[in-house]
């Protein structure tokens, strides 16, 4: 009994500890089978999925397919977790967009094993690999129906909702069997692979990106390196991979920088100053590159007219002018605005007046008619031009960048037309007899010294019949130094033949005006007892400007009918669209056909072209722009396309380029020559509007195509357009360029291998600088 009754506890002990044991064997099976599940289909979060996709191709035939097997039955509380996920936003979306999901849930759950879900899943884009289609295709009788229920719904979402497929392809990246975007190709996708910040460009996809069970150890995820990428605009990534970089000059003009003006290491080394030689250009040999950094609290400039009277502080911030000129009401800071009050030295009560009584002592010159296009030397802040807006005439401002500080960078931001330039030992860059006035108040130029050779620059560039309008001292004042000056000047202007028409004292300003009239025939040269100041020679041609150096001789008048010059052009507007008279059929013009067909078929091109693109379709609001300069003007047919717009229009002429500039001026409009592998001479950030026709093409084959591209860059307003018409291969190159400056493209165009790009400067500026040694004083 003992024994027996031993037995028997002995027997319940090894059957409980036998039913322990069978449980936890199989607690234990069925944990290692479900870790064996899992990882057979889905693989560890943060890891590569090309890593894992390399590792696939490796396995067996017979165990691949087993695993598809235990994906296919693990696949559901997986797409369950997925659906509840994508599902959490369905709210901000429109019902007809969420629509589809919610059908394509309900089939789902009821229909998994219909054809029709089957064929629609034939459609979804899949992103594996050949050997697995291949193995996909052995197993298809086993595991096809399967695999239907579970490929259907990305496949649908793809078809009803690409927007919301998108989004879930972002968020399962690291699933094994993510959904591509609708239409990639399986080698699209293989090369975007390698860089999923291609894939994935947009802020708003890669946000879905950061997920909170990501674990990424030393890697960055897409979320975040999209985020920085954003912060600075996109800069450093996009540079390094089209191979722009830029930087920040560092010079001694610091916002106020011209690479021309301020080539410091030349002007030190001159051997003299006496005729402002160091006012003058000296270009660099090597033009920078870097980009000139804005002034602090850089601001919109003010809407013309508004501007004519005040301006932005901060824009400017130079106070020196209206501490030495304030009493003259030149310029007079007020708050955070300086106010330019229309007054100057000769015209304290303002230009109106001022012009009005020059209008009353000479009635010919007929303010915007007869006298349409005037240089003021000496201009000041150029109230004198601003005003004379009024009049319907368009000023060319010329001063020169000196200790009075920024008066021309005040004209610009005005909105009037200025240049900083000085009248030394070179021409000025403006065609022979184009000007029907020169203006000049109080400029303090010593017009009389070495043989008159600055007045006979201006003599120059007066159209014959023209008026020389000088208002100085010397008219009306009585101290020895003005009546040396004023004999002086008497004595040289009859040499020259100059006939005084008008000495007018204006009694509210409290000054005299003295106004001159250029002959129109070589009669009176002929009849003087001397030739002083000489004739020129016969090969000096008055409109080669470009480093020609000055010459005290007067150029000799036209005779022929035919020539520039015999004639006074048409009253304005009429000359806009008038072919100059002395254009002959016999001339080929720039576009090969005969120039007066030519000048015509250009007019008609740009007033199409404005009236039927610009106007319109490039997004431009041209309420805004009021400083336009024409890179490339040709017959300056854009310019005229647009003069019943309250903007003006600086028209550029190549020196590569046939000489039209005298056409401009003929036509009441104006312009200047420049070489554009130099930089241009004006402050910066002085222009709304850069329209460059065919410009960057032709630079490309003389001289730095990026240093044009930084002038751009240096010359145009934040905010301000640029609107290039070149070939297709420069519009796709200037693209790239323009998004590396971080510039907004507003559109771009190309056809027949020529191509359109209108792009838009922001405030960005690159935070490494540049030391531009030969511009620090």
């Amino acid at each position: 009994m003992a024994l027996g009754k031993y037995s028997r506890v002995n027997g319940r002990k090894t059957s409980l500890g036998y039913c322990w044991t069978v449980s936890i064997v199989v607690f234990l099976a069925l944990c290692i089978v479900g870790i064996w599940m899992m990882t057979s289909s889905s693989f560890v979060p943060g890891q590569n999925p090309d890593i894992v996709q390399e590792n696939k191709n490796e396995v067996p035939e017979q165990v691949e397919k087993s695993n598809d097997l235990s994906s296919n039955e693990s696949s559901d509380g997986a797409d369950d977790g997925n659906k509840k996920q994508f599902e959490d936003n369905q709210g901000d979306l429109p019902e007809d967009a969420t629509k589809g999901d919610t059908d394509m849930d309900s089939n789902q759950e009821g229909n998994n094993d219909k054809t029709e879900d089957s064929e629609k899943s034939e459609d979804k884009p899949s992103e594996k690999s050949e050997d697995e289609k291949k193995d996909e295709a052995k197993g298809e009788e086993k595991n096809g129906e399967s695999e239907a229920a579970n490929d259907s719904e990305p496949g649908e979402t793809n078809e009803k909702n690409p927007d919301r497929s998108e989004e879930k392809s972002n968020e399962s990246l690291g699933d094994k069997d993510k959904t591509k975007k609708d239409g990639e190709s399986d080698l699209d996708s293989s090369k975007t692979k390698d860089n999923s910040s291609e894939v994935f460009p947009s802020g708003a996809q890669t946000e879905l990106l950061n997920e909170p069970t990501t674990q990424n150890g030393a890697f960055k995820t897409q979320a975040k390196e999209s985020e920085e990428e954003n912060e600075s605009q996109k800069s450093s990534e996009l540079e390094k991979q089209k191979g722009f970089s830029w930087k920040l000059c560092n010079t001694s003009a610091g916002p106020d920088y011209i690479p021309c003006l301020d080539n410091w290491a030349v002007i030190h080394k001159l051997p003299s100053t006496k005729h402002y030689e160091h006012r003058e250009r000296h270009c660099p040999v090597n033009p920078p590159t870097c980009l000139v950094p804005l002034p602090d609290g850089y601001r919109r400039p003010m809407k013309w007219p508004t501007s004519r009277e005040k301006i932005w502080y901060s824009n400017v911030p130079h106070t020196k002018l209206a501490k030495v000129k304030g009493h003259q009401n030149w310029v007079k800071v007020s708050g955070e605005y300086l106010i330019f009050p229309g007054g100057g030295t000769q015209f304290k009560n303002g230009a109106l007046h001022y012009i009005d009584v020059i209008q009353q002592s000479v009635p010919q010159i007929a303010w915007g008619n007869r006298s349409r296009v005037v240089l003021d030397v000496g201009c000041g802040v150029a109230s004198f031009g601003g005003f004379l807006f009024d009049r319907d005439v368009l000023t060319m401002s010329l001063a020169p960048k000196d200790e009075h500080e920024a008066q021309v960078q005040f004209a610009l931001e005005r909105g009037i037309p200025a240049i900083s330039a000085v009248m030394g030992t070179k021409r000025l860059p403006y065609p022979g007899r184009v000007f029907d006035i020169v203006h000049c108040a109080r400029c303090r130029v010593p017009w009389h010294i070495e043989g008159g050779k600055l007045l006979l620059e201006l003599n120059r560039l007066l159209r014959p019949g023209g008026f020389f309008i000088w208002s100085a001292t010397p008219i009306y004042q009585k101290l020895p130094q003005d009546v040396e000056i004023w004999e002086a000047m008497d004595t040289l202007t009859k040499t020259m033949c100059w006939e005084v028409v008008s000495i007018t004292n204006d009694s509210v300003n409290g000054v005299g005006i003295a106004i001159y009239k250029k002959p129109t025939s070589n009669n009176c040269y002929e009849q003087r007892p001397r030739n002083d100041p000489p004739l020129c020679p016969n090969s000096d041609d008055p409109n080669a400007a470009w480093n020609v150096a000055l010459q005290a001789c007067l150029h000799k008048m036209p005779i022929s009918a035919t020539e520039r010059g015999t004639q006074w052009p048409e009253q304005w507007p009429a000359r806009v669209d008038k072919v100059p008279y002395w254009l002959l059929s016999s001339q080929v013009g720039a576009y090969g056909k005969p120039a007066p067909e030519d000048f015509a078929a250009d007019n008609k091109h740009w007033k199409r072209v404005v009236s039927k693109s610009y106007m319109d379709e490039l997004g431009i609001n041209w309420s805004t722009v009021r400083n336009v300069m024409d890179m490339r003007a040709v017959y300056g047919g854009f310019a005229a396309a647009l003069r019943e717009l309250n903007l003006w229009v600086l028209n550029i002429v190549s020196i590569d380029d046939p000489d039209t500039l005298p056409i401009i001026y003929e036509r009441g409009l104006f312009g200047i020559y420049h070489d554009w592998c130099e930089s241009f001479s004006t402050y910066p950030r002085t222009y709304d509007l850069l329209h460059a026709d065919h410009l960057f093409s032709m630079i490309k084959k003389k001289c730095n195509f990026l240093a044009l591209v930084a002038e751009a860059d240096r010359i145009l307003r934040p905010e301000g357009k640029i609107i290039v018409r070149d070939t297709a291969e420069t519009i796709t190159e200037l693209e790239k360029v323009f998004k590396s400056l971080h510039w907004d493209i507003l559109m771009t165009y190309s056809k027949d291998k020529e191509g359109l790009l209108c792009a838009q400067k922001t405030t960005w500026r690159p935070k490494e600088e540049e030391t531009v040694t030969f511009a620090i004083a």
